[in-house]
């Protein structure tokens, strides 16, 4: 399905990105540096892609630093985050509360501690989208997470899961074949994929599978028995033989001088010769011991299709779904070539990328449907919604308002199999996956509580609210309702909207009144802002108008 059928199947109508995307106005650039103008409108654009829900203020601080300043601050290196921590739980004889779990042994039993660990990792998690300003690193260990999958449902101690998560943080713009070789013997890793469990008596094929048909050179069709379009089922059982001898130690431990680590035990590793098939020139990997899955990972990577592998999925993360020929010979070729000239860092090529007249063509702003954590976000940051700052308090609502996504059909760390999300590989729905009538009446349920006066209830006595009144002061002309409405629109949609939509918006504002009653009613309240008198009707219409704002469906859009 192309752009044009994407935008009228979720419209209903001909948008001005529809009547731009008929079939003689494709896409035709390439990785070419992008030209054109830089306005709100590619600001916008390349946060609302690289970020979770951009703010005015961070859209304007874009556009000032212009492309090149956004760019390079999008891809700056920065602190690792301060680690989870102990919240409320006076249970846990080694982490008092308000102090981090994440290097502390468990209790006897482990189970007392394993709960309340796993929730505040989640919560933390969570704060990472919300306090990520403005740089691509989430949004990069999101594509890591989706790529090198480890399900929280499979390994269930928390500190495994918080060392992946740190794994893919900190490599999030690094080395793609590093970063291979550390997620191959990573604890969580080894665990998910029953790695710990492949000796030389007993081969476990699961993560070698894995290893070549979803991690580096994709499976391609098949072209004979066994034989693939990059591997044969030869190559899987020989890799799998390579990886033998390696195991986790630390899971769940009531030990406090066991940490956690994988280790490589020799006596479980097949010492004899692996031959790989004409796909990797047959290649003969003698015993190296600990450092052969090293070796054998460099042989992968010696050819070509791994880069194409990779640089499509940061086209379907970050751009389209659909890689039409042009694409592929125009971005994702010379991308490739990049990866590869650049020994597999990341940071260039999405550089490049960032700043490629393809990335900012017109047809591919607004075409991708927001995955869950890109529209909760989208509601929660640009508003400036307060998470209470009493430490249980804020993770108990982190922790509550991450589950809404789990009606939405994506809760973090539980992606729904080893491929990860099926709307970035499944054809031929890609992400109109996160549309259904139940996610969307998820979607609209959270919309419609979070805009209610007393906001979104999540216990304990937390609600999430946005403050309208304070929010609309951030506004250039608040005053002026079709300038309100322009503004508000700019923020949460990214492609322009008609002028019957906007009289409709303005309806919803003021029915049946002049412009100017708004100017007048604004204008009293903000003179006398304290007033409960002037500030309830004002309060009223704009969270009407917004509540109607988030239901259209360009709200959905990216």
């Amino acid at each position: 399905m192309d752009r044009r059928t994407t935008f009228e199947k979720l419209f209903g109508r001909t948008t001005l990105a529809t009547q731009a995307a008929r079939p003689e106005a494709l896409v035709t650039s390439g990785l070419e540096p992008y030209t054109g103008p830089w306005e709100y409108a590619q600001a916008a654009h390349l946060l609302r892609r690289t970020t979770y829900g951009p703010s005015i203020q961070q859209i304007k601080d874009a556009l000032n630093a212009g492309l090149d300043g956004t760019v390079s601050q999008l891809l700056a290196d920065a602190p690792e985050p301060d680690p989870p921590i102990n919240p409320d739980f006076e249970e846990d004889p080694y982490v008092p509360v308000g102090e981090t779990w994440v290097d502390k042994t468990y209790p006897v039993p482990p189970g007392i501690a394993s709960g309340y660990r796993r929730r505040s990792l989640f919560a933390w998690q969570f704060e990472r989208y919300l306090a990520e300003g403005t740089s691509a690193r989430e949004k990069m260990t999101l594509f890591w997470h989706n790529h090198f999958v480890v399900e929280a449902s499979a390994v269930q101690d928390a500190k495994y899961l918080y060392r992946y998560l740190q794994l893919l943080r900190k490599h999030a713009f690094g080395n793609f074949k590093e970063l291979t070789k550390l997620v191959t013997i990573d604890p969580a890793m080894l665990r998910y994929l029953n790695g710990n469990q492949n000796t030389n008596t007993a081969p476990n094929e699961n993560y070698a599978r894995e290893l070549l048909e979803l991690f580096t050179i994709g499976k391609g069709p098949q072209i004979g028995p066994g034989d693939y379009s990059n591997y044969t089922e030869e190559d899987v059982i020989q890799i799998a033989r390579v990886l033998t001898g390696w195991r986790d130690r630390g899971y769940f431990t009531i030990n406090p001088d066991i940490e956690v680590q994988s280790f490589f035990q020799p006596n479980r590793h097949d010492t004899g010769n692996k031959q790989l098939s004409y796909h990797f020139d047959e290649a003969i990997i003698t015993n190296e011991g600990e450092n052969e899955y090293a070796h054998l990972i460099d042989i992968i990577f010696s050819k070509v299709e791994v880069a194409r592998f990779i640089c499509r999925k940061l086209y379907r993360w970050f751009v389209y779904y659909d890689i039409t020929p042009q694409a592929e010979s125009d971005v994702i070729e010379p991308m490739a070539q990049m990866l590869i000239d650049n020994a597999y860092e990341v940071k260039p090529v999405l550089e490049a990328f960032f700043k490629s007249a393809h990335f900012f063509d017109m047809l591919n702003v607004g075409p991708m449907i927001k995955n869950p954590i890109d529209f909760v976000m989208s509601v929660l940051k640009p508003f400036n919604v307060q998470f209470p700052q009493e430490i249980s308090d804020r993770y108990l609502a982190l922790m509550r308002t991450s589950r809404r996504m789990n009606t939405m059909q994506m809760a973090p760390l539980f992606p729904p199999n080893v491929a990860g999300w099926p709307a970035y590989y499944q054809e031929p729905n890609f992400y109109r996956i996160w549309i259904s009538s139940s996610t969307l009446l998820a979607r609209q349920q959270f919309t419609d509580s979070i805009i209610r006066p007393n906001g979104l209830g999540l216990g304990n006595g937390i609600r999430l609210r946005i403050n309208v009144l304070e929010w609309v002061q951030t506004l250039e002309t608040p005053s002026d309702p079709n300038a309100l409405i322009d503004e508000i629109a700019q923020l949460l949609y990214p492609q322009p909207l008609t002028q019957a939509q906007k009289d409709y918006l303005k309806e919803v504002l003021i029915p049946g009144l002049p412009d100017y009653e708004w100017t007048v009613e604004y204008s009293e309240w903000a003179a006398d802002p304290a007033n409960p008198d002037l500030a309830a009707p004002v309060d009223a219409k704009l969270r009407t108008l917004l509540q109607v704002m988030y239901s259209m469906p360009e709200f959905h859009l990216s």
